[in-house]
């Protein structure tokens, strides 16, 4: 039987666009348990979204995946029909999109749309499903959850429109929780409740998280382990304490030197990653990250990186890795 919840490897996957191809995702690995939190983080663009809406089997057209698999609890996803993936969307793997506002549909009630979703996985009478709705909104902190269940999202505000798609998304309980940007949008206060919220819950039913944000606060405080995506590849990946205090790729470097320190009392310069995301359509032949690398070596510009593992947890793709390794064998032969 296998070990992992989520068992993902070497996914490619390309949209086919009038003007090209757009590798969306290059070799993508990675692996959970029940109950890790895995986040996701990088610019926009960088594969974070594809990779979770893969799982899901929502990828829009025209894209398509070319290559690896995807296994869920023993299940393998990208062998599955739609009818297939109908029982495990929703039921067994939920998600929380970025936007709740565009999430939920604006003719209908609250409760109505929750009602509906708690039917179609559970096909349970619309009394009882009705009840189930009302506990989930109880459980997601909402005040009067009687009273709106018979709103129109309209009359929610920000943060209640966030908890009525986290009761949505966890009202069948599934095994992972998809959560895209789930605090966007979201004032500090709220921010705070949400994330304390889906901690919360996660220990209750014992869910795995897949946490999707370009926000390093957020996944300090929320997660076990942290995959850093650039240009359609995990170009770093570690426990959270070996990505933030040991990172071994530039561009985690760089994310972590744009980010303000609170408890910094002096004026502090922020340092941004000079230069813009590749072009997809017509992506370097090296490393992804060497236009816009400050310790950029010929190599990088000719060929990619191979994997540099640092511990069971902790590896990364990056050349000055390998070329650390090349000089310390260097050393130690001279000896």
């Amino acid at each position: 039987m296998n070990e992992y919840l989520v068992d993902v490897n070497n996914e490619r996957l390309s949209f086919f666009t009038p003007a090209g191809e757009v590798k969306a995702l290059n070799d993508v690995t990675f692996h959970m348990k029940t109950g890790e939190v895995l986040g996701i983080v990088g610019e926009s663009g960088s594969g974070k979204s594809v990779t979770a809406y893969s799982l899901l089997g929502i990828v829009p057209h025209p894209g398509r995946m070319l290559g690896g698999t995807l296994m869920f609890n023993g299940q393998r996803l990208d062998t599955m029909s739609e009818k297939q993936m109908e029982s495990v969307r929703g039921n067994q793997i939920s998600i929380i999109f970025q936007d709740p506002m565009t999430s939920l549909n604006p003719v209908f009630t609250i409760g109505s749309q929750i009602v509906e979703a708690i039917r179609l996985h559970t096909g349970k009478q619309k009394r009882t499903a009705w009840a189930r709705a009302v506990e989930m909104l109880n459980l997601v902190g909402i005040s009067e959850p009687e009273k709106r269940m018979r709103q129109f999202p309209h009359k929610l505000s920000g943060g209640m429109r966030q908890r009525v798609m986290i009761a949505m998304a966890l009202v069948c309980e599934p095994k992972l929780l998809i959560a895209d940007e789930p605090t966007t949008a979201l004032d500090v206060t709220i921010q705070a409740q949400i994330l304390e919220l889906m901690q919360s819950l996660r220990k209750s039913l014992g869910m795995a998280i897949i946490l999707i944000t370009h926000d390093l606060g957020v996944v300090a405080s929320m997660c076990e382990k942290i995959a850093v995506m650039y240009a359609g590849r995990i170009v770093e990946y570690g426990t959270t304490d070996e990505v933030f205090y040991c990172p071994r790729h530039e561009y985690t470097r760089g994310l972590l030197n744009s980010k303000p320190l609170l408890d910094d009392d002096a004026k502090q310069n922020l340092t941004p990653i000079p230069g813009a995301p590749i072009d997809m359509l017509n992506p370097p032949a090296g490393c992804s990250f060497a236009p816009r690398c400050g310790s950029c070596m010929k190599i990088c510009v000719r060929e990619t990186p191979p994997a540099s593992e640092f511990s069971d947890t902790h590896y990364s793709l990056c050349w000055l890795n390998q070329k650390a390794v090349f000089e310390t064998a260097g050393k130690d032969e001279a000896r």
